[in-house]
């Protein structure tokens, strides 16, 4: 059985630790983080890391301390969980546990993974969360994005779980691209729709002039946009 501290300890660390990545967009239930890297490697040596979660992922963000314990089954309905190995303190055989971190909504391979699940602290709120990962390959190697959408009630204060979380996503990140190994970027991603926006808006109409409200931009969620390109 897992003793009460170590699963404090692991909530303890997620808080902690501080963000990397970028929160880009928080309501008062609700929260986005995003991150991107890129390695110098071919997405079917990225897909390959990434669906082995055990040699990169960090051991603070497990409950069982040791993330060679954590397991991931690339197929939809299957499952990213973690082992809880016996202990000497069980006092018997086979009181080994699990926990399930998260559930595969699609894997496809060499170009997207995408999951729902509450991770960490948000395990114990009625809050539902979707990690979407997708590869893209770019000249000399692969572009990781990252990106975790939450929503839903929760007793945490939304600013700080959402700084909290963005730290721990882009920490996995740097743990997957470190031993892949980082490269710079040869081509980043240009700004997104609304940020262009911001810069390029016409002046106002002046008083008086009606005219049709503008369509609302609506961005594509994260990794839409990989998958009509052809797979290395």
């Amino acid at each position: 059985m897992i003793r009460l501290a170590t699963v404090l300890a692991a909530c303890a660390a997620m808080l902690s630790v501080p963000a990397q990545g970028e929160v880009v967009d928080q309501g008062s239930n609700s929260f986005v983080t995003r991150d991107s890297a890129t390695v110098g490697a071919e997405p079917q040596a990225v897909w390959l890391e990434l669906i082995s979660p055990g040699g990169w992922w960090n051991d603070a963000h497990t409950w069982s301390a040791d993330a060679s314990n954590m397991m991931l089954t690339p197929q939809g309905g299957g499952c990213f969980c973690e082992r809880i190995p016996a202990t000497e303190d069980d006092g018997a055989i086979g009181l080994a546990g699990s926990v399930q971190h998260m559930v595969v909504l699609q894997a496809f391979p060499r170009r997207a993974l995408r999951m729902r699940g509450g991770l960490g602290p948000l395990q114990s709120e009625p809050v539902d969360g979707v990690l979407t990962i997708t590869l893209k390959p770019v000249d000399g190697g692969t572009r990781i994005l990252w990106e975790y959408v939450v929503g839903g009630y929760m007793r945490f204060k939304v600013s700080d779980i959402a700084k909290a979380v963005d730290g721990v996503m882009s920490q996995q990140l740097d743990g997957l691209a470190s031993k892949l190994g980082r490269i710079d970027d040869p081509d980043p991603e240009p700004e997104t729709p609304s940020e262009a926006q911001s810069e390029d808006a016409p002046d106002p109409a002046p008083e008086g002039d009606e005219e049709a409200e503008p369509e609302p931009v609506i961005e594509s969620a994260i990794g839409e946009d990989f998958l009509d390109e052809p797979t290395r």
